[in-house]
């Protein structure tokens, strides 16, 4: 037999075995797929509410022991804060979980997840991007209160000389700037990083089962 041939007889066996495949078992496969992506999006949610308990008993340990009284009530507002989002994220991991074991088809599953972890994905942005003035005037405004940074008796009391030294003003000006820029970009490249990835490959997963249908 020449060489030709036998390349041709097995791709015809090779398009023969596509052929014989059906849309269920070219739906297991995709199943197969999806459940590997959503793995590593479980994982992630797992890693942030990991971090989340962390940050949160580091934000009390300073709420409590703080030197400042205006850092103890700067911490002291991000714990309850983290503390609310912890309650978040443990309900969008078991919500993950149980789509991942749901008696759906496929591409109801893909669907739901997707929508799911976009949804998360568009709040947690929001809520960073929010937090971000809300952190800065808090801060200002503490600090301006503490009387350990506001007192006329210092040598350097930093806000009542604010206003008349342009140099500190605009050095808190580029600060908030570059501060509140720099979230923005880090959040984007965060939330890519952990979940805008995945969801990506499962939209290929479900266009891929589309096109089966």
């Amino acid at each position: 037999m020449e060489l030709d041939e036998l390349k041709l007889l097995i791709n015809e066996k090779m398009e023969r075995v596509q052929l014989e495949k059906s849309p269920d078992d070219i739906a297991v496969m995709l199943s197969k797929s999806t459940n590997s992506v959503v793995g590593k999006i479980i994982r992630s949610l797992i890693i942030e509410l990991v971090v989340s308990v962390i940050f949160t008993i580091a934000c009390l340990a300073v709420a409590v022991f703080g030197a400042y009284s205006s850092l103890r009530i700067y911490f002291g507002i991000f714990t309850v804060i983290c503390a609310l989002f912890i309650p978040v994220l443990y309900i969008k991991l078991n919500k993950t979980r149980k789509l991942t074991n749901s008696a759906m088809p496929v591409k109801k599953n893909l669907q739901t997840l997707i929508a799911l972890i976009k949804a998360y994905i568009k709040r947690y942005f929001q809520l960073t991007m929010a937090l971000i003035p809300i952190s800065l005037i808090i801060s200002f405004m503490l600090s301006y209160k503490d009387e350990n940074l506001n007192s006329p008796d210092l040598s350097n009391p930093f806000f009542a000389d604010l206003i008349n030294s342009p140099l500190k003003l605009t050095f808190i000006i580029v600060y908030i700037t570059v501060f509140a820029v720099g979230m923005y970009y880090f959040t984007k490249w965060y939330l890519k990083k952990l979940y805008g990835n995945y969801i990506h490959q499962l939209e290929e997963l479900l266009d891929e089962l589309e096109e089966t249908e």
